[in-house]
Parts: structure tokens; sequence; C-alpha cells
């Protein structure tokens, strides 16, 4: 059963998403925590699964990528397991989710160049219909939610 979290380990999430490399020296200081306390609430943390990772974000452009696309997919049934396996091997395929709708999934990709997406998208096809939809700019990066910091308040 998933616990509700108080407000010192909302604090803690917090810092991490700013600067996943925080020390534990300055989380437990920004917590006002002693450093063996913080260390035990991030480790909880961690193994309930309310932090499943720490990452570096790239930018996509320096790296190469400079086209950015969203696909939609209407996956025939019979294909689903299979192309599931297939977008989890893909690298170019930042994310691949469910959805309602029309079409079944919604991709997120990036590629060097419209060409390599071109038969990326035909190679989709054998799965059902695409919709492409190329990205001009983001207005709003990827970022994961801002932790609730309301507690709950006694009586």
């Amino acid at each position: 059963m998933k616990r509700t979290l108080d407000f010192i380990d909302h604090q803690i999430i917090g810092l991490l998403q700013k600067n996943a490399r925080m020390s534990l020296k300055d989380i437990a200081s920004g917590v006002y925590l002693s450093s063996p306390a913080a260390s035990a609430r991030l480790e909880k943390l961690k193994r309930e699964g309310y932090i499943t990772g720490f990452h570096a974000s790239i930018n996509h452009e320096m790296m190469g990528y400079n086209i950015k696309a969203f696909i939609t997919l209407s996956v025939d049934s019979g294909l689903k397991d299979e192309f599931l396996d297939h977008m989890r091997r893909c690298g170019n395929v930042i994310e691949c989710n469910c959805i309602t709708g029309d079409y079944a999934m919604l991709l997120e990709v990036v590629y060097p160049n419209t060409e390599e997406l071109e038969r990326f998208v035909a190679k989709l096809q054998k799965y059902g219909k695409t919709k492409t939809q190329i990205v001009f700019s983001t207005a709003v990066e990827h970022r994961e939610p801002t932790p609730d910091v309301r507690i709950e308040r006694a009586g």
C-alpha cells in the first residue's frame, strides 16, 4: 500500500528534481536533517518506488537529433506485442504511450533529419495507420510534476 509522503519527503524530491547530483550533505541541510536521517529517507523513497532513477537531461539538437516528432498510430491488436517490443528496442523513440481515441499509440521520436524520420514512419505502417506531426519549437521542455508540498493538518 502506498504511503502518504510528508513535507520533508516532498522537499527531498523537489531538491533532487532541481539537481539530481546534489550531495547528501546539501540535501540534509536543505531539509534540516542530519545526513544519516536524510540518507534513510532517500533510500526509503527509492525502495518504495517514489524515486525511480537519476538521469542526465541532454540537448537532443546538440547530439545531432534536429527533428522531433509526435506520431500517432492505430495499431492492429494482433501486432501490439511485436510493435511494443520494436519500440522498446528503438533508441530514437523517446516515449511510447497507449492512448484513447482513434489512434492507439502516441510516440515521441527524435531523428537527425526528415529522411530518417520518413524511413521510420514507413516501417511503422506495417503495424497500422500513422499520423505524424513535426515539432517546430518547444515552449515548455519535458519536466516532472512538482511535488505537492501540502501536508495534512491535524484536527
